[in-house]
């Protein structure tokens, strides 16, 4: 009886430890090799009823565009699209690198009426990528709603979450800042996009520093209704 005691005092301690061990070392970096991107529910019947709506297409469609620049997986979803529509086409748009044209990102998105964007279908996607991600860069719509519940979801899992905070939004803002709160509160980690993209270089001599620095300096120049918020 004394044994068992000591010896599930000994793992209770050990699991002590080892959680602080990780809770000092898990700081969530950004690695192009194990990050997915997540684009929740950026469909056209919402983009006009969402606050600062258009401010999250914008940091939709540049994610994205520095996603494929760096080469890292993204996956999309659209809330039951036969009554909220497509995804908005502006967030597909994929600029050339002369900034006069674009053509369609070719990305999977994934139709749902799950609120969470891990549906089997998705987790399946998501177990096919090689290497597997450990850290998922979460953005769209809405933030109390799908995002949170997705957010939620892979925490659970053990994945590092980086939820966009100019790239997510409610139709309410107070449902907006809650959900954000929430979120963060649960361990995920708040993050700007341009943020995001620097960190995924990690140095000014990355090789796709130049191109991905001139999208930055393009996004800059859009509009955005949150960095307009942030400085009032």
């Amino acid at each position: 009886m004394l044994l068992r005691v000591v010896l599930s005092s000994l793992l209770i301690a050990y699991t002590t430890a080892l959680a602080n061990t990780m809770l000092r070392t898990s700081v969530g970096k950004l690695s192009p090799s194990t990050t997915c991107f997540l684009l929740c529910d950026v469909q056209d019947r919402f983009r006009s009823i969402i606050h600062h709506g258009d401010s999250v297409v914008s940091t939709s469609n540049f994610l994205l565009n520095v996603a494929k620049t760096l080469e890292i997986p993204a996956i999309g979803t659209e809330q039951y699209p036969k009554a909220f529509g497509r995804t908005c086409e502006d967030v597909l748009n994929i600029k050339a690198s002369d900034g006069t044209s674009s053509t369609r990102l070719t990305l999977p998105i994934y139709e749902k009426k799950l609120f969470s964007m891990m549906t089997p279908e998705v987790s399946s996607h998501i177990q096919t990528l090689s290497p597997s991600p450990t850290s998922f860069v979460l953005f769209g719509i809405e933030a109390h709603v799908c995002v949170q519940q997705t957010c939620l979801d892979l925490l659970e899992q053990g994945h590092d979450v980086h939820v966009v905070v100019d790239g997510v939004s409610s139709q309410s803002p107070l449902d907006r800042d809650v959900a954000l709160t929430r979120m963060a509160n649960s361990g995920a980690l708040l993050t700007t996009a341009q943020s995001v993209a620097f960190m995924l270089m990690g140095s000014a001599e990355h090789g796709s520093f130049k191109t991905v620095s001139k999208m930055i300096v393009e996004h800059g120049k859009i509009q955005n209704g949150f960095h307009e918020a942030a400085r009032l």
